[in-house]
This record gives C-alpha cells, sequence and structure tokens, in this order.
C-alpha cells in the first residue's frame, strides 16, 4: 500500500514537471525599461506565436501611452490554450519575482480577434495600482475598466467613436440601484466595475474643471504610481488618493470618494454626455465641439493638453523582442 502511495506520487510529482516543462516562453517583450516574459501553457492555438507577441506588444503600449511608462520592471505573462474563441479568465498579481498575469486565450482565436482585445490591456492597467483592501475593491476594477479603452484610443489600437460609444452605452451600469449603501459596501458586479469607472469618469471631469484643464485623472494616477504605488505593494486606499490630489493639486480625489464611498451619489449621466458634447448615433456616437466641456473631453481622450493624433502616434514608445528562448 505504501509502495504504491509513493509510486502514484512520484509519477503525479513527474507529470506536474513534464507539463511545467513544456511551457514555453515565446520571447521576452521589452516595453522601456520593463521586461514582459510571454509564456505559452501546452496547448494548441490557432494563432501563430508572432500574433500572439504582437497582442502582447499592443496591450503594453497601450499602457505606456496613458501612463508614460510601464508599470513594474518584471512581469510573467503566462497564455493559457483554452476551449472556443477569444480571450477570457485574466488575473493579475503580484508575487516576489514581479508582476504576473495569466489569462486565457481560445484555441480558435485568430488575430483580428486578438486585435479587438481589451483583457489584456485591462489586466495590465491593474499592474499601475496599488493592492488596497477588500472594501475598495472597486476602485482597482474601476480604474482598470475606465482607463483601458482611453489607453487603447491613446495607443491607436482602438477607435475614438468606438470608444465612447461603448462608454455611453455601458458607464449606467455603475449607477446606484434601490438599497445601495455606497463603493464601499455595495459589492455588485455592476457596482464593483462600473460603479468604480463612474467614479474615476467624474474625478476625471471634476479635476479638469477645477484646473482650467490642465490635469486630468491620468496626473493623479500617474502621480501614484510615481510615489512608488503600483501592484507589486500594498497601500491603504487614502494613502493613493493624497499622492493623487497632491499630483493634480486639487482634491478631487478625496472629496468625491467622501461623497460616494458610504452612501448612493446620484449622477444625470444624460446631461453629462450633452455637456461633453457626445451624442449617440445608432451604432457610433457624433461629436458636438461647440458643447460647454467640449474641450475636456477631447483632453480626456488624448491627454492634457490634447496632442494631435499624428504626434501622439509618432511619440509613442515602441515595445521591442528580446531574444526566444525555451524554458
Amino acid at each position: 500500500m505504501i509502495l504504491a502511495f509513493l509510486l502514484f506520487s512520484s509519477l503525479a510529482a513527474c507529470s506536474a514537471c513534464n507539463s511545467a516543462q513544456s511551457a514555453q516562453v515565446l520571447s521576452t517583450v521589452q516595453v522601456g525599461n520593463s521586461h514582459i516574459d510571454v509564456i505559452l501553457e501546452p496547448g494548441d492555438l490557432a494563432a501563430s506565436h508572432e500574433e500572439l507577441l504582437t497582442w502582447v506588444r499592443n496591450a503594453a503600449e497601450s499602457v505606456v501611452a496613458y501612463y508614460g511608462r510601464y508599470p513594474v520592471a518584471k512581469v510573467a505573462l503566462r497564455i493559457i490554450p483554452s476551449g472556443g474563441e477569444g480571450v477570457h479568465g485574466g488575473r493579475t498579481f503580484a508575487n516576489e519575482d514581479g508582476g504576473v498575469i495569466r489569462i486565457h486565450v481560445g484555441k480558435g482565436t485568430t488575430a483580428a480577434q486578438l486585435a479587438k482585445d481589451w483583457m489584456l490591456t485591462h489586466e495590465m492597467v491593474h499592474l499601475t495600482f496599488p493592492s488596497v483592501p477588500e472594501e475598495h475593491h472597486w476602485f482597482e476594477e474601476g480604474i482598470a475598466t475606465y482607463v483601458e479603452p482611453l489607453a487603447r484610443v491613446r495607443a491607436k489600437k482602438l477607435d475614438v467613436h468606438q470608444m465612447w460609444f461603448e462608454v455611453l452605452r455601458d458607464m449606467h451600469q455603475g449607477l446606484p440601484q434601490p438599497g445601495d449603501e455606497g463603493l464601499d459596501h455595495t459589492h455588485t458586479w455592476g457596482r464593483t466595475y462600473w460603479g468604480g469607472a463612474l467614479f474615476c469618469f467624474l474625478a476625471d471631469v471634476e479635476i479638469r474643471k477645477e484646473t482650467n484643464n490642465q490635469k486630468g485623472l491620468d496626473d493623479a494616477l500617474r502621480g501614484i504610481m510615481q510615489a512608488g504605488g503600483d501592484m507589486l505593494y500594498d497601500w491603504p486606499l487614502d494613502k493613493a488618493l493624497d499622492a493623487g490630489d497632491k499630483a493634480t493639486g486639487v482634491p478631487v480625489l478625496k472629496d468625491l470618494y467622501a461623497k460616494m464611498k458610504d452612501a448612493p451619489y446620484p449622477v444625470d449621466l444624460p446631461a453629462m454626455w450633452e455637456q461633453l458634447g457626445i451624442v449617440r448615433d445608432g451604432d457610433t456616437v457624433r461629436f458636438v465641439d461647440t458643447a460647454p466641456l467640449a474641450a475636456i473631453r477631447e483632453a480626456i481622450t488624448y491627454g492634457t493638453p490634447a496632442v494631435p493624433r499624428k504626434a501622439a502616434l509618432n511619440a509613442l514608445p515602441q515595445a521591442i523582442l528580446l531574444g526566444r528562448r525555451k524554458s
């Protein structure tokens, strides 16, 4: 009996070892001073290795386009082949070696589907913000939900009309519902992801109003990251809010958090879209440049001050590949 158990344990350990050895490091993608080891777990994928690496580079460049640099020095990105099509099931966390992203890619996923993916950029944005206590999970997810499409627009990976159409279409999911007790106490899917995004959106508009459109939420989030606040560290939320407000020079984050943390905070979204000059037009939007907050819309979209689109593309840091190797 003992011999059989030992034999089984040995076979199981050997199987696990072989599985680990069969994982392939496709390449290391370098973004500035940061390195992303792209690791492909065992399994078949329709997408080629180069198509997978292009997908990774696009996501990394999107994060850099919004934050100015990649957030952490080292990331292990594990691509896990799975059934079906599309990208799904992403998770980001930290260990003693740096950031870790695990993300599932369906075996039938095409290069065109990878080009339209938002999830990897969402997961990479998580690396830019410190880990905060569980009741503030909405803040982490809200940042990733709000920043991801803006980052892809700034990196020229997403059409601006599509981005604002999707924001206009989906933001209402973050509004408080009957029985809501504020963002710190209402942990539904809508309030966690889109409630957090709603906080970010309101903060972005208010920061720009109070600074004559010279600062925005991107400045606040960069300030938090520059102060040492990335996913490798645990921070109380107040420390992050203080760092963000210091970067913009106005206490918008702390003031808005005080209003939204313990009670429902009603927002007239249709009025905000009108003020920003965003009008739904079927399955897209059109922009009204004479709207009162049209300049704020442009700055939210392209940065402060709004960078001409061609210049933004030319200035975008490019990810490069280091040597290919196998683990």
